[in-house]
Order: C-alpha cells, then structure tokens, then sequence
C-alpha cells in the first residue's frame, strides 16, 4: 500500500504549481485553496502536504491564515512546510493547526535547532525535507543548491530520531515526465524502515502503482491532479483499494 498525499502550494494565498522550482513558471490552480483542499478528502486522502512558497522565499511563515482556514474546515492530517526558520514560525505552524512540519532548509543552515525541534516535538511531528537537484541538497525553496549529498544527509537525522522523509527530484518536479523511482530505491536500499515520501515528476496513476511495487511508502501528488491526468475519481478508486 502506497499513501497518496495530495500537494498545495501556496503564493499570494492562492493555490499554484511551479515547473521545476522555477518561481517564473507558476500558474493557479485555485483562488482559494480550502475549495482545493475540501476536493482532496472528498477523494478519501487522509493527509495534505502544504507549502507556504512565499514563507520558503522571504524565510519565514507568510501565509499560515491559509492553514489555519484549512485545519480549521477539514478533517485532513496537515504537513507543512516553507518559511519555517525559527522557534516562533515553528509555533505558528502548530498553533495554525499543522500536525506536522516541514523542514528543509533549516536542517541545512541550522542543524542545531532543527535537531532541538526533533527532540521537543517529537520524531511523528516533525518531517525532514531532502529535496535534491543533481544529488545534492537543495534550499530556500529551491533558490539554493548546497554541496550536502542526499543519501548521508538523511542518514545524518535518521540517526537523530528522523523516521519522515520527504524527497523531491527538482528536476523532474512539475515536467510530468514520470519519479525518480531509482533515487527512492537507492535510498530505501541504505534505510528500508524510512518512511519515504517521493515528490516530483508524478504524471499518471501507472506512475504511482510503480512507486507502490518499489516498495515507496507515500507519494506527493499534485500538478497530476490539478491538469487532470489523474482524475479525482481515479485518486478515490485507489484510496478505497487500499
């Protein structure tokens, strides 16, 4: 079984997907994203993954009314992410309504308060983002490249109580070209009780059916959904087969 995470992303409080990180190459998907959010768990998802891309540019939390319209009007299990830089944007998120949080760029720049939030929240609560262009980490929404390669940078925190992960291959992130399958096998070979959350490049329910026979444990799906070629009702047939 394969959980599918549906993904909305926000700038200027509106629902919108980028082309490969590119802040240039966004086009909205929804004015207001809780109508997107309500359509997720018509579909039977249980959870959302939220990115706050205004919070990721300016480093810190921008639009968390928008999570707090949608913990506040849904039964959904939120992860959140983008912006989250500091113990106060961390409060924020979880005041806002997020049961988990996201962190990427602050477990890069600031390992040390980063590893604090694993330990005062706890490893169910808090979720590392190794999202990776050309196998090296990448930051401030996806602005930055680091030297940081992927496989030891989850191993790093995996050691430090980490059990969530999500990962996004930037190059194919919204190219609907199909996942990074391989990069998700290679890092499940050095840790196969991860769990794993792939990201990028999802284009067909085929794609999400070969992520589950990898042995994948979640998928972030989005501009899949949102130009249709995995319509909603084939998200709810799978949900309710699995």
């Amino acid at each position: 079984m394969i959980d599918i995470i549906p993904a909305i992303d926000i700038i200027g409080g509106k629902c919108v997907r980028l082309t490969k990180g590119d802040y240039e190459q966004q086009k909205v998907y929804a004015e207001n994203p809780l109508d997107a959010a309500k359509m997720f768990e018509d579909a039977g998802c249980r959870r959302l993954h939220l990115v706050d891309l205004d919070g990721a540019k300016s480093k810190h939390i921008v639009n968390h009314r928008v999570l707090e319209n949608i913990a506040g009007n849904t039964n959904l299990i939120i992860d959140f992410g983008g912006g989250i830089k500091s113990n106060e944007d961390i409060k924020i998120a979880f005041e806002s309504g997020a049961s988990m949080i996201t962190g990427g760029s602050i477990a890069v720049n600031n390992a040390e308060m980063f590893s604090a939030w694993i330990v005062k929240y706890g490893s169910d609560k808090i979720i590392l983002g190794a999202d990776t262009r050309n196998g090296k980490i990448s930051t401030s929404g996806w602005l930055e490249d680091s030297e940081t390669e992927i496989i030891p940078f989850i191993k790093c925190y995996s050691k430090k109580g980490i059990t969530q992960v999500i990962s996004t291959d930037i190059n194919v992130d919204g190219m609907l070209s199909g996942p990074s399958i391989e990069l998700y096998q290679s890092i499940l070979q050095e840790m196969p009780d991860l769990y794993l959350i792939a990201s990028g490049g999802v284009s067909c329910i085929v794609d999400i059916e070969n992520l589950q026979k990898a042995h994948v444990p979640a998928v972030i799906v989005g501009k899949a959904i949102y130009e249709n070629r995995i319509p909603l009702k084939e998200i709810e047939r799978f949900n309710l087969n699995n």
